[in-house]
C-alpha cells in the first residue's frame, strides 16, 4: 500500500515562497510520473506540475515561471518550490501519480494573503 504524506503548507503573504514536500512510502519502484495537484475551496482538484520523463516537467499555465518541481529518489520524496505566491494559489496541495493515482493523502494547506 502506497502512502503519500504532504507537508510544508503555511500562511504566507503574496509574493512569498514555500516549499512543499511529499514523502512516498510503500512498495514503490520509482518516483516517475509523480506530480502535484491542488484544490481550492469550492473548486475541483486541478493539475499543478508533474515530471513526465527525466528532464521534462509539465506545469499548469497559472504557475509556470513561479513553481518548480523536483524530487529526491534516495528519500522517495518529491517537492514543489513555490515562489511569488498569489492569493489565487490558496488551496490544499496534494501529490500523486499522474494518470493512475495512488490513494490520496491528506494534503497540505497553502494560504496566501493579499
Amino acid at each position: 500500500q502506497i502512502q503519500l504524506v504532504e507537508s510544508g503548507g503555511d500562511l504566507v503573504q503574496a509574493g512569498g515562497s514555500l516549499r512543499l514536500s511529499c514523502a512516498v512510502s510503500g512498495r514503490i519502484v520509482s518516483l516517475n510520473s509523480m506530480g502535484w495537484y491542488r484544490q481550492a475551496p469550492g473548486k475541483q482538484r486541478e493539475f499543478v506540475a508533474a515530471q513526465v520523463t527525466a528532464g521534462l516537467t509539465n506545469y499548469a499555465d497559472s504557475v509556470k515561471g513561479r513553481f518548480t518541481f523536483s524530487r529526491d529518489n534516495a528519500k522517495n520524496t518529491v517537492y514543489l518550490q513555490m515562489n511569488n505566491l498569489k492569493p489565487e494559489d490558496t488551496a490544499v496541495y496534494y501529490c500523486n501519480r499522474v494518470g493512475n493515482p495512488f490513494p490520496w493523502g491528506q494534503g497540505t494547506q497553502v494560504t496566501v494573503s493579499s
